[in-house]
């Protein structure tokens, strides 16, 4: 697997750095609301995971699937809702927590969708935010790290299903090229 990593971006050390700092932000801003804790699938689940554990507050955490990539490195931008929350939303604070924002077309999507079910709030947490590809109007509440236009895999993020376990986060470069 190493061969199509062209350069680790972030260690294990230093986003589980960021994690814990983030954390500590959001479990003060959360405290005494119950939030309802939206872990995009499938990127986001080793983030997610990692940053409730650090969170330290009561919660309800679901899940939901969108997709604008399928198997391709590029966006689609047609965005197919795969899993939907099982959880009803209304009148509570939601924390919808995200691998990564590119061009913003699938969270903007899901932040319409979401909005409908009238939460008391919502709020975007992400690990990774890439600005310079951004095609919606949407920015993100919490970023713990701003990169590059890169394609990036690990630490849940993947190229056709792949490459999700790495515990850093990476550059992606198919090999041959």
């Amino acid at each position: 697997m190493k061969g199509n990593i062209k350069e680790i971006l972030f260690t294990r050390e230093q986003i589980r750095d960021k994690i814990a700092e983030a954390a500590r932000s959001l479990a003060e801003e959360y405290k005494d609301k119950d939030p309802v804790i939206v872990c995009t699938l499938k990127g986001a689940f080793i983030f997610c995971a990692d940053l409730i554990r650090e969170m330290d507050i009561p919660c309800t955490v679901d899940f939901i699937s969108a997709s604008s990539y399928g198997d391709d490195t590029v966006s689609s931008g047609n965005v197919m809702i795969k899993k939907d929350l099982d959880t009803d939303i209304k009148g509570r604070h939601v924390l919808i927590i995200e691998d990564i924002i590119d061009s913003g077309n699938t969270l903007y999507k899901l932040k319409e969708i979401l909005l409908k079910r009238n939460p008391a709030s919502l709020k975007i947490c992400t690990l990774l935010d890439k600005p310079s590809r951004r095609t919606a109007d949407i920015n993100p509440d919490v970023r713990l790290f701003t990169i590059p236009d890169k394609f990036v895999i690990g630490y849940g993020m993947d190229v056709a299903e792949k490459y999700r376990q790495l515990p850093y986060i990476g550059i992606f470069e198919p090999l041959g090229e």
